[in-house]
């Protein structure tokens, strides 16, 4: 296949989509006899395709998703008749992000909850939006030791900053005070100015006792739920389900977990 004669100028431009398909753009526009406003469309198209893939995989490396990056296709609403699949589905539009709005994910192990908040990480970076993905312990771990090398102020800005931070397993280990402090700040500096999902497999009702300061859990709580979306997912783990392989199913974890409020309903909006 022949050189362009334009393609030195691309690359010096660095307009590396163009120059990955000059040549076959080329071809196309002999056979098809394109106009030379069609050809230029037609590679601009491709730049622009090229820097969209390029920045939206920066996003993803830089969101840092806990379990790696899973998808909405790929989430088995079979598994969970509990949960609503239309509110998912509006969730995923993130129009939730743009209204600066909360979605806070409850249930027990196995039911989803991860895949989900990762899922509207993912739908959040296809529109350009930053994310944040972060347990909560390593993001405690993280901020202490920030203390001492002089990293917090940095790492705090990016966690304030995204457009969406997904908190995952909030209250799976004890806060320590500092930690409780931590948690309030990122949700009080976040309120009305960014969105974020929180997993946890504690019922509402509990997450005050998590503070170990029941003036500190009001403040932080009151402005996490307002204009929040509560999602209470029931039913059992899939992990054990898919791990007994059809044998006789013995009493589902969610049976013994007491969810405070309804499916999908606003705490406020």
């Amino acid at each position: 296949m022949l050189t362009h004669p334009l393609l030195p100028k691309l690359k010096e431009l660095r307009l590396s989509g163009m120059v990955d398909t000059l040549d076959e753009r080329a071809q196309l526009a002999q056979l098809q006899r394109l106009t030379p406003v069609d050809f230029l469309a037609l590679l601009l198209d491709d730049e622009i395709d090229r820097r969209r893939q390029k920045k939206q995989a920066r996003l993803e490396r830089s969101a840092g998703f806990v379990e790696g990056l899973k998808v909405l296709p790929d989430f088995d609403f079979a598994a969970v008749p509990t949960l609503d699949r239309s509110l998912v589905l509006d969730m995923a539009t993130c129009q939730f992000i743009h209204k600066k709005q909360n979605w806070l994910l409850c249930g027990p192990t196995g039911v989803g909850k991860s895949h989900l908040a990762t899922a509207m990480g993912y739908e959040a970076i296809k529109r350009s939006l930053t994310v944040l993905s972060m347990d909560v312990a390593t993001m405690i771990t993280e901020l202490y030791r920030g203390r001492a090398d002089g990293g917090r102020e940095k790492r705090m800005k990016e966690l304030v900053r995204c457009d969406l931070l997904i908190l995952d397993d909030f209250g799976l280990r004890p806060l320590s005070e500092q930690g409780a402090d931590d948690i309030y700040e990122i949700i009080h500096a976040r309120y009305e100015r960014g969105s974020i999902i929180v997993t946890s497999n504690r019922s509402p009702a509990e997450w005050p006792d998590l503070f170990g300061n029941a003036l500190l859990a009001s403040a932080a709580l009151d402005r996490l739920t307002h204009h929040a979306r509560i999602t209470i997912i029931t039913g059992e783990s899939y992990r054990q389900k898919h791990r007994r392989q059809g044998r006789p199913s013995a009493t589902p974890p969610g049976d013994a977990y007491s969810p405070v409020g309804s499916e999908g309903a606003p705490a406020s909006e």
